[in-house]
């Protein structure tokens, strides 16, 4: 590593923290690698004036390289950015800067600007879909130095959830506990404590009319001991939050985030698992889970018989039927 292969301005778009927290910092272990004593500053965006701008980008009085971290880039104000764009098209080759930007529609022309200049873009999205949790679960056992099938990536997320800290936390324990082969078998030696999966599991299954999967999910979950009652609280919680999001009507997550009072992940989700329910078969999932619950908590003989009932019947209200 030279200062020369050293970007002057790295831009870190996107909303998810651990990969912006990893870029941040794998920029300075790798200006560390060049200058051992490089001089690392952090600020807030929001918190700077230009005249702070000109003091950190300007010569140092001592020389040695500088790392500077803006945080919250999206919230400069037009005076900071202006002068920070000036600054980017003719850099100082001892400083690296490093901006962090959320990557929405605020403080956009900042961003657009740093890329315009040249800045070396480090993408730090929110992983959205299942198939890009699967391949980041894959990506960082190889990172580690393992291999990682899919079904063990799949098994993995059922096992601890999607998000991407427990994850990467859950991959770098398997990698040291492992000779780095990771199978499905043995995220399920490692992980069975936790792979008996959540209610929501089963009712994430349910709302998409996968009853195969969520009698499987349901049959592993009472297996191993999982409490009938927040299974039934999830399958009632799954067919609700779908409903309240359909009556909504259109728009997108984060639009709909407020009114309805959820987080956008949960918005974006219903809507996923809302496509093929009509108005009427979500009454009748309704009535469905109603009467699971009432059966669960109500001491029947055989709650699993009332949760796998549960289960077929909101299939059934899916497909425009009634069972």
């Amino acid at each position: 590593m030279t200062p020369a292969s050293l970007a002057p301005i790295l831009l870190v778009l996107g909303d998810e923290e651990l990969l912006a927290t990893r870029a941040v910092t794998e920029a300075v272990a790798k200006a560390r690698s060049v200058d051992p004593d490089v001089d690392v500053r952090e600020y807030q965006a929001g918190a700077l004036t230009p005249g702070e701008v000109a003091e950190m980008l300007s010569p140092s009085l001592f020389g040695g390289r500088r790392l500077l971290v803006l945080r919250a880039g999206q919230d400069a104000r037009k005076d900071l950015v202006a002068a920070l764009l000036a600054y980017a098209k003719n850099p100082d080759p001892d400083v690296q800067l490093v901006v962090l930007h959320l990557g929405g529609a605020k403080g956009k022309a900042f961003a657009d600007g740093l890329k315009a200049a040249g800045a070396t873009v480090v993408p730090a999205v929110k992983l959205k879909g299942h198939r890009d949790r699967v391949a980041f679960v894959r990506d960082e056992i190889r990172r580690g130095g393992g291999k990682c099938t899919e079904d063990a990536a799949e098994a993995l997320l059922a096992a601890v959830g999607n998000d991407l800290r427990e994850l990467a936390a859950a991959c770098s324990q398997l990698i040291a506990d492992t000779d780095g082969r990771i199978g499905a078998d043995t995220v399920a030696r490692y992980y069975r404590g936790r792979v008996e999966v959540s209610g929501f599991t089963v009712a994430d299954a349910a709302m998409i009319g996968d009853v195969p999967a969520a009698l499987e999910a349901l049959r592993w979950a009472l297996h191993v001991g999982v409490d009938p009652v927040p299974i039934a609280d999830a399958l009632a919680d799954g067919v609700r939050t779908v409903a309240r999001v359909a009556s909504a009507g259109r728009g997108s997550p984060y639009q709909l985030a407020s009114t309805l009072g959820m987080p956008a992940w949960k918005i974006e989700r219903a809507q996923r698992q809302g496509r093929g329910w009509t108005p009427e078969g979500l009454a009748q999932a309704m009535q469905a889970a109603a009467e699971c619950n009432a059966a669960v908590k109500g001491g029947s003989d055989d709650r699993a018989y009332a949760l796998e009932r549960a289960v077929f019947s909101m299939g059934a209200a899916r497909q425009g039927g009634a069972r």
